[in-house]
């Protein structure tokens, strides 16, 4: 994988916009999975929020990465139903305002600022690594991304299929209780997707 250094706004809007592409392929079987444990829209909430997210980056343009994932997030917050939008929303808003104001951030400060945001999805939900939420796939990816794209992506991969023997213990799905374990949690899918977005716009 080429070494990426500086990674500016631009990148970022590559990176959301790639996650979009991901997200609107990826959307039926997001329902599918949400439709065995859950409400069977997260795959049509996500994708109208991200077509969203695309749209607003594409017309405001903001000028340096922090100001690019606080758009994503507010534009995700407004216009996803249910529990995906808020905390999508606060994960790149938190990750965005951690990065501050700097034109272009290095890995290790978006692997601290994606920690950050990671920890705020966590307090909003109230929920930790093994719940079966997308803290499972997003934990791993944080730690992950300290050392590579490619590690990030991998390891946020293997916490989504983790999740297929977990209970859920919170969410929608948690209602079901044993009923829900066998079925992979759509929301730690998703995250994957997000991961796997950002570690294909450096590996370009």
């Amino acid at each position: 994988m080429p070494e990426v250094t500086a990674l500016d706004a631009a990148f970022f809007r590559r990176w959301l916009a790639t996650a979009a592409a991901a997200v609107d392929r990826e959307a039926d079987r997001l329902t599918e999975l949400d439709s065995a444990i859950g409400d069977a829209d997260h795959g049509a909430n996500l994708k109208r929020g991200f077509a969203a997210v695309t749209d607003v980056l594409e017309k405001e343009a903001p000028g340096t990465p922090g100001a690019v994932l606080v758009t994503a997030g507010r534009q995700l917050i407004s216009t996803v139903g249910g529990a995906s939008g808020p905390l999508y929303g606060t994960l790149l808003r938190r990750t965005g305002k951690s990065l501050g104001e700097a034109p272009a951030v290095t890995l290790p400060e978006l692997a601290a600022a994606l920690t950050a945001g990671v920890a705020a999805v966590g307090q909003l939900g109230g929920a930790t690594v093994g719940d079966k939420t997308m803290l499972d796939a997003l934990v791993p990816a944080a730690e992950g991304l300290g050392e590579s794209f490619a590690a990030a992506r991998d390891a946020a991969e293997r916490g989504a299929l983790a999740t297929v023997p977990l209970r859920a213990r919170k969410g929608r799905a948690s209602y079901l209780g044993e009923r829900s374990v066998g079925h992979q949690d759509p929301g730690a899918t998703s995250s994957a997707l997000l991961i796997a977005a950002l570690a294909e716009v450096a590996d370009a």
